[in-house]
């Protein structure tokens, strides 16, 4: 029987590499329980086949037994939690492959919420973050029917479809009052699952989802920031804003990369004897230089992971708002006619034995996503402005004499004043290829109080040394 772990709090969950010791639910309870339960539990099984022999011979229309039968396992895996579920062999295949990172549909990463789909995240560069779709969204109906009464997986397999097809999605947004419908068309989406480039002196690493090439995405791209920034580099940002999880081994092995040792995370099974715990080799493959974490409420899993082991070991800063709490692993076995069984099987804890779920990482410092204009200054005069100023003792003998008006070439003119400054700052200029990161970090709140934030400490630990 195949095992995989799920580490996601989505719909289209990648897996979690992780090994957990899974006992037979039905040896379970023949150890735990008299032989007159185990006879109930014969009896009920016997009311399931009455029930489904009933519906088959009566119910006003044809009905296809298969469907039937899946549709009750289903039934049985979503009343427990609302990540486990049945998938048939065609869903099981389409999860194998969405772990690679490639896969058709719209690009948006969704969780059930009273009995409407909600928007975890959308993914970069996909029809969902092109439209404008943000985490938080209800979707109520696709193509103008509710998804009211359908379950995660049936609503997921009404997204997705034949690429180049029109699909529209109905959804309620907080703080606006009427719904919005949005129509996308349906693409391939590759999720390039990290994305980098150098803010000034501060390296950036965005990491969209837990993919099989998350890590050695962050390893080529510290070595590449590296040599790019050389001795002048002064940190890294790792933005793991809207990243819904993934594989739980590349979790691991990317906090990994940062730690020198310790706990990097621990999962525990129903049992009390079933605790897996894994731990950092020595290695920092940013050599000691402070990290900021970037997290927000589409932050999950996987990356609650990596971003509570690097605070827990005062590693690196977290910044930004709560993330979504997602704290449960999901097992993937495979069971009979090619489908699988996604179950829910254990908890995972930070170094420090926190859970997550339900509680997410809190940020070290909270900071919400803002909107940042620049305010035109109030035109005067400085002190060098003034006839007979004082002429400072350091100046240099070339230097200009202090009350001899300023070049007016040199001056700045009240339209420049209206410019942000940070429009010239590298890594703002516009790019053609649409896979890189998004060149607006002028306008990213967080992102900018991250990279201060890297640059504080950088001259505060010069200093003290």
């Amino acid at each position: 029987m195949n095992r995989l772990r799920t580490a996601s709090a989505v719909a289209i969950m990648a897996l979690l590499a992780a090994p957990v010791a899974i006992t037979a639910w039905s040896q379970d309870k023949a150890e735990s329980k008299p032989g007159s339960e185990k006879s109930e539990l014969y009896q009920q099984l016997n009311l399931f086949g009455d029930v489904l022999e009933r519906v088959r011979r009566d119910y006003v229309e044809p009905v296809d037994e298969k469907t039937l039968i899946e549709n009750a396992i289903n039934g049985m895996l979503s009343s427990l939690d609302p990540h486990s579920s049945y998938m048939n062999p065609k869903t099981y295949k389409d999860m194998q492959i969405q772990t690679k990172g490639e896969f058709g549909g719209l690009g948006i990463e969704v969780t059930m919420e009273n009995g409407v789909i909600k928007v975890v995240s959308p993914i970069d560069d996909t029809p969902a973050s092109k439209a404008g779709i943000q985490s938080g969204d209800l979707i109520f109906a696709l193509d103008g029917e509710p998804v009211q009464g359908l379950t995660l997986q049936e609503a997921v397999e009404k997204m997705r479809g034949k690429v180049g097809t029109p699909i529209k999605i109905s959804i309620r947004r907080t703080n606006v009052k009427d719904p919005i419908d949005v129509t996308l068309t349906r693409e391939t989406i590759k999720v390039k699952a990290v994305k980098f480039r150098l803010e000034g002196d501060v390296g950036y690493i965005r990491v969209t989802s837990f993919t099989e090439q998350a890590t050695s995405g962050v390893l080529d791209a510290v070595e590449k920031i590296k040599k790019e920034a050389g001795p002048k580099l002064k940190g890294y940002v790792l933005d793991l804003r809207n990243n819904p999880g993934g594989l739980l081994d590349q979790a691991i092995s990317m906090v990994d990369a940062f730690l020198d040792k310790g706990e990097i995370v621990s999962v525990k099974a129903r049992k009390a004897e079933d605790v897996q715990r894994w731990n950092a080799k020595p290695g920092d493959v940013a050599n000691g230089l402070p990290i900021v974490v970037l997290m927000n409420g589409g932050s999950a899993s996987a990356s609650e992971i990596v971003a509570g082991a690097l605070q827990d070991h005062r590693r690196a800063i977290v910044l930004g708002t709560r993330s979504f709490g997602k704290g449960s692993v999901q097992t993937i076995m495979q069971v009979t006619g090619g489908g699988a069984i996604r179950l829910t099987t254990a908890l995972y804890f930070t170094p420090s034995g926190r859970s997550i779920q339900k509680e997410g990482i809190k940020p070290d410092i909270e900071v919400e996503q803002a909107k940042v204009e620049t305010i035109q200054q109030r035109m005067g005069f400085r002190e060098e402005n003034l006839r007979r100023s004082i002429t400072n003792p350091n100046e240099k003998p070339t230097d200009k004499p202090a009350d001899k008006p300023a070049d007016k070439s040199s001056e700045t003119k009240p339209a420049d004043k209206d410019k942000p400054a940070a429009a010239t700052t590298p890594g703002t200029q516009p790019s053609g290829d649409p896979d890189e990161p998004p060149k607006d970090s002028v306008a990213d709140y967080q992102l900018l109080r991250a990279v201060d934030l890297i640059r504080g400490i950088s001259l505060y630990t010069s200093r003290a040394n």
